[in-house]
């Protein structure tokens, strides 16, 4: 069994991000993950989008750390050369009725701390968008769009150069807990593998999964997860818009919006679809349903050209008809169980949180070690 100063269970952006942190802060880390590359699931599955933190309810930490792991994010690609563009978005309504959800929305960006929102006429929106179909929007120039998996690559590659070891093809199977610390079992296998006096668990869709394998959790501080599938739709032809395009927001979700990647191609969703197990499928079925939402922000989109894309699932706290839950950070305070950390409910705007979320955490760890000692 081998001693280390961390493990990080998950290699997801986050589960990346932390580990980077945890390694450059002179811990050896040992990332744990179960599949045989990093980021193959929600991160792997998502929009690519680097959210502004408008959304998010004052004092929450998603717009807490979204505001600030954007600010980051931004950062850290210029540094990097992570491929990413700053094109900015569109909020739009596409009724008068729906014009009290931007005024929603505006307050909402205040209070998160998010103050360049832009209010636009239709008139003003088609000077910029001429294809998009709206009454009013705002102009958010703070959201961009990243290379996740270059992100990804580039975190990974910092972690290893401050020493961090990346352990792919090891499914968790058993955490116990020992006089080193928290010892990690793989494969099922009796003896552990890797051990050490902090643990992070940040495994996204099955972070709840690895937290009941700790022992001495209790489960009550173990939340509900909920799986909302999003499909999306890719479009073949070129695309008329230059920025992101969002309807005003549906419950689970910001709406089937249209998003472009760094090539400038088109797709359109997530939807939101509640589901029971992890199950990636995308329906051909719902086209009508994709091409309905799509023109109303193109009318004169060839529906011929829209087609199955991909799916990803967000890893909810919250169900259908309750209010959207906020990302939680458990440590000791709340579980009692010194050196544990458990991510849940990690759902977007994860990938713009990354950085800060692995900040809040390397913070809360050292913080914790500092009192024991």
């Amino acid at each position: 069994m081998q001693a280390v100063g961390a493990i990080v269970v998950g290699a997801g952006v986050v589960g990346l991000a932390v580990a980077r942190a945890l390694a450059i802060a002179g811990l050896e880390t040992v990332i744990v993950e179960g599949e045989s590359h990093f980021g193959t699931w929600t991160s792997a599955r998502n929009s690519e989008v680097i959210h502004a933190g408008i959304y998010y309810p004052k004092g929450s930490l998603k717009a807490s750390l979204c505001v600030e792991g954007r600010h980051e994010l931004y950062a850290y690609c210029r540094a990097r050369g992570v491929p990413h563009r700053q094109c900015g978005k569109l909020i739009f309504a596409h009724t008068a009725n729906e014009t009290g959800e931007l005024d929603k929305i505006a307050r909402s960006a205040v209070d998160a701390g998010v103050d360049d929102l832009v209010r636009l006429s239709g008139a003003e929106v088609s000077t910029m968008e001429p294809a998009l179909n709206s009454y009013e929007a705002l102009l958010s120039p703070s959201t961009g769009i990243v290379d996740s998996h270059a992100f990804m690559q580039s975190l990974l590659a910092d972690a290893e150069a401050h020493g961090a070891i990346y352990a792919a093809d090891s499914a968790v199977t058993r955490i116990s807990r020992q006089k080193e610390g928290w010892a990690i079992h793989v494969g099922g296998d009796d003896e552990p593998v890797v051990v050490a006096p902090f643990l992070v668990n940040s495994a996204g869709l099955t972070a709840h999964a690895v937290a009941g394998m700790v022992e001495g959790l209790d489960a009550a501080f173990i939340p509900p997860l909920h799986y909302a599938r999003g499909v999306y739709f890719s479009y073949s032809g070129a695309s008329p818009f230059s920025r992101l395009i969002y309807p005003v927001p549906e419950p689970g979700g910001l709406g089937t919006h249209l998003t472009l990647d760094l090539a400038g191609q088109i797709r359109f969703g997530p939807d939101v679809e509640w589901i029971s197990a992890i199950d990636y499928k995308v329906d051909p079925n719902r086209h009508g349903k994709f091409y309905a939402a799509a023109r109303r922000i193109w009318p004169e989109i060839d529906p011929e050209r829209l087609r199955p894309g991909f799916a990803g699932i967000r890893p909810k706290l919250s169900g259908p008809g309750e209010p959207a839950a906020d990302f939680v950070i458990s440590g000791e305070s709340e579980h009692g169980l010194s050196g544990l950390i458990n991510l849940f409910g990690i759902e977007s705007p994860g990938l713009t949180s990354a950085l800060a979320i692995a900040r809040v955490v390397r913070e809360m760890l050292l913080s914790d070690a500092r009192v024991a000692a």
